[in-house]
C-alpha cells in the first residue's frame, strides 16, 4: 500500500517538481520565454500550486540557483579534512574542479542569471546573496589549501575565488558556443592549469601532474 504523504511532504514534492521543470525549461528556452503556465504544465500542476510555493518565476529561478549551489556545498566543505594527506586533498580538489558545470542545464541557468543581473539591479542584489554563498565555500577551500601548505595566497582568497568561478564559466561558455573549437578535455586542461598554479603558489612541494 502506498504511503500517504503528509501535507509537508506533499508540499516538498510539489516544490521539487516545479524546480525540476523550471530548471529544464529555463535552460532550454530562457527565463523571459518561459511562462508560469509552461512550468506548471511540465510539472503537472495548476497555477494555484505554483503560486502556493512561489510568488513569481524569478523566485523560482533564484531557488533553482540556490539548490544548484547546495548540491556542491557539502563537497566543497568536505575538502577541508585534516584526516587526509595534502596529496589526497589536491586530488580531491582536482576531481571536484573538473566536475563543475558539467551539467549543461546548471551552467545555462547560471549564464542566464549573470546576463539578467548585468541588466537588472534588483535581480543582481538577489543573485549576489546566492553567489556570495558559493564564493564563501571556495574562499574557505583556498584558505585551507594555503594553511595546510604553510604558504600565503598571492591574492586575497575572495579574489581567487572570483577567478575560480569566472574561469570555469568563461571556458564553459566558449565550449558550448563553439564546440568544434574546444573539447571537454581541453577545457578541463585549462582549468587544471589554473588550479595547479594555485598549488604551486601555496608553497607545497607537490609537482603539478
Amino acid at each position: 500500500m502506498r504511503k500517504r504523504l503528509t501535507r509537508e511532504e506533499s508540499r516538498e514534492q510539489t516544490t521539487k517538481h516545479l524546480l525540476d521543470a523550471g530548471q529544464k525549461l529555463f535552460a532550454q528556452k530562457g527565463l523571459s520565454a518561459t511562462s508560469v503556465e509552461d512550468i506548471t504544465a511540465a510539472a503537472g500542476y495548476s497555477r494555484g500550486a505554483f503560486y502556493s510555493n512561489f510568488d513569481t518565476k524569478y523566485d523560482l529561478f533564484i531557488e533553482i540557483l540556490r539548490r544548484d549551489h547546495l548540491d556542491t556545498h557539502d563537497r566543497f566543505i568536505a575538502l577541508c579534512d585534516d584526516g587526509v594527506t595534502f596529496e589526497q586533498l589536491v586530488t580531491r580538489l582536482r576531481d571536484l574542479y573538473a566536475q563543475q558545470y558539467r551539467n549543461d542545464e546548471s551552467f545555462l541557468n547560471w549564464a542566464e542569471a549573470r546576463m539578467l543581473a548585468a541588466r537588472d539591479p534588483e535581480f543582481r542584489a538577489r543573485l549576489h546573496e546566492v553567489d556570495a554563498e558559493k564564493r564563501r565555500d571556495i574562499n574557505e577551500v583556498v584558505d585551507y589549501i594555503f594553511r595546510r601548505a604553510g604558504g600565503s595566497p598571492p591574492l586575497p582568497a575572495s579574489v581567487m575565488a572570483m577567478g575560480f568561478v569566472s574561469l570555469i564559466e568563461g571556458v564553459k561558455l566558449t565550449m558550448m558556443a563553439a564546440p568544434d573549437d574546444i573539447s571537454s578535455a581541453s577545457a578541463e586542461a585549462v582549468m587544471s592549469l589554473f588550479l595547479d598554479t594555485i598549488i604551486r603558489h601555496s608553497g607545497s612541494r607537490i609537482a603539478a601532474q
